[in-house]
């Protein structure tokens, strides 16, 4: 009987982990120095865009976060319990790139804000943006996105 108990509570344990995964994508911005690809998980409700990549202590180069609002507006994040430091992507709604707050620093308070209202968000490692000549104006290839 302890045995089936304990079977119960790790495939509960499973089961509840596996639901808390995000979903996945694969995105793209064609840069002036050729397409940068990333592999993202994808943040569209409160939950986990709330949670974010807080507590991550490592990232792959070609991972990210994309947050989805689903529709334009001005959004506001901040850096607290986020051990990497981050480049924020801001993306309206037809995939182009709005802003880029460049590295941001692990653990601040600090708010950084959408300069406009925006679809999304997309984190990434810091310094990936410049390093991959990222710029606003470029578009972001993603399914979220309408092109006008």
């Amino acid at each position: 009987m302890r045995s089936f108990v304990l079977a119960l509570i790790a495939a509960l344990f499973c089961a509840s982990a596996h639901a808390a995964a995000l979903p996945r994508s694969t995105i793209s911005i064609a840069t002036k120095h050729g397409v940068a690809v990333f592999h993202v998980e994808i943040a569209a409700d409160q939950a986990s865009q709330e949670k974010g990549l807080m507590f991550r202590r490592h990232m792959a180069p070609d991972a990210g976060m994309l947050f989805d609002f689903h529709q334009p507006s001005f959004v506001t994040f901040w850096m607290k319990d986020t051990i990497l430091p981050l480049d924020m992507i801001f993306i309206r709604d037809d995939g182009s790139i709005a802003s880029i707050a460049a590295n941001a620093t692990p653990e601040s308070l600090k708010l950084i804000k959408s300069t406009e209202a925006v679809r999304a968000v997309l984190e990434i490692n810091g310094g990936g943006a410049a390093a991959l000549g990222i710029a606003p104006g470029e578009r972001v290839k993603s399914a979220i996105f309408t092109v006008h």
